[in-house]
């Protein structure tokens, strides 16, 4: 890991929803906030171009049918012009991104992660390997093979989205690769509030909190919010009301030893937590605990991970 303190930021904010030129702009100009505060890493949410489909959880599967339509237009393509804009505005600032988006590949799309670093190339593409729940019917799986950690000036860096943060293999996978700094992507947290625990801040915050706590990383927590215009387009059914609120954004930075780090922005206002972070944190939290070193069952040969892609 770089030797030296440096700044990362994990972004809160709505997204222009369902609009992947006026998202761009809007990325490129958090990243332009983020890296005039002298930020080195910046994180964004899951989906966040052209934005999470929330209506999967709203209603019966043809109430998203238009906005399926416009998820899939507005979805970026590796290699594609919204890739270049990005890539360059990494590049023009010094900036790592760690983008999440909505990837489109053929037929498909994918919820992604691209890691571009601060000359602009792209060292990672990743995709959630599944898709949770409602979001099968939307999102294709990636592979295994996606669950890499990049050694970059920086450190090690990996990341994953939402409620993978709630499976044990996949942070075994990205530990056992001597991860130092994560990236944890969630949509926001706007959806069945006080109705659906597993799927409110709390349960989640810690989920991210305490993959911190077991494998010493410094864990970035970007988080999307729901904007009244996004209300306005999928709230088209009164009883839809009591299903999603406004805000939801719940963005941290969690230290190695679980604590967190950075001034929080409060959950309706968009912002950036900013968090300065250093390689002396992950040594002092591993001298305390250090469960991948000291707890590894490496004759459990059937829980050890393997980057092989699977056969098909």
């Amino acid at each position: 890991m770089n030797d030296q303190p440096f700044k990362v930021a994990a972004v809160q904010a709505a997204p222009a929803y369902l609009d992947l030129e006026r998202g761009t702009d809007k990325a490129i100009a958090l990243i332009e906030q983020a890296a005039k505060k002298g930020v080195r890493l910046i994180a964004f949410p899951e989906t966040w171009l052209p934005g999470y489909p929330w209506w999967i959880w709203l209603g019966a599967p043809a109430f998203g049918g238009e906005l399926f339509t416009r998820l899939f237009e507005s979805s970026a393509i590796a290699g594609g012009e919204y890739d270049k804009r990005i890539s360059e505005a990494a590049r023009e600032n010094g900036i790592h991104v760690v983008m999440g988006l909505s990837e489109r590949d053929g037929d498909k799309i994918y919820m992604a992660q691209w890691h571009y670093d601060a000359t602009g190339n792209v060292i990672s593409r990743r995709r959630k390997l599944r898709p949770t729940h409602e979001e099968r019917g939307v999102f294709g799986d990636g592979d295994k093979s996606d669950l890499v950690v990049k050694s970059t000036e920086l450190g090690r860096i990996g990341a994953l989205c939402c409620c993978e943060h709630l499976q044990p293999m996949l942070k075994c996978a990205l530990a056992s690769q001597g991860e130092q700094i994560h990236v944890a992507a969630w949509p926001g947290f706007s959806l069945y509030t006080n109705q659906a625990y597993a799927f409110g801040a709390e349960l989640n915050l810690a989920a991210s909190r305490i993959y911190a706590a077991e494998t010493q990383t410094f864990v970035i927590v970007s988080c999307g919010m729901v904007s009244d215009q996004m209300l306005d387009l999928l709230c088209s059914e009164p009883s839809s009301r009591s299903l999603i609120e406004k805000g939801g954004g719940y963005a941290r930075i969690f230290g190695p030893d679980g604590d967190t780090i950075g001034e929080v922005v409060p959950p309706n206002e968009e912002g950036l937590v900013i968090a300065e972070i250093s390689p002396i944190a992950i040594s002092r939290a591993k001298s305390a605990a250090n469960p991948m070193a000291y707890y590894d069952l490496q004759d459990l040969d059937g829980l050890l991970y393997s980057s092989k892609p699977r056969q098909r």
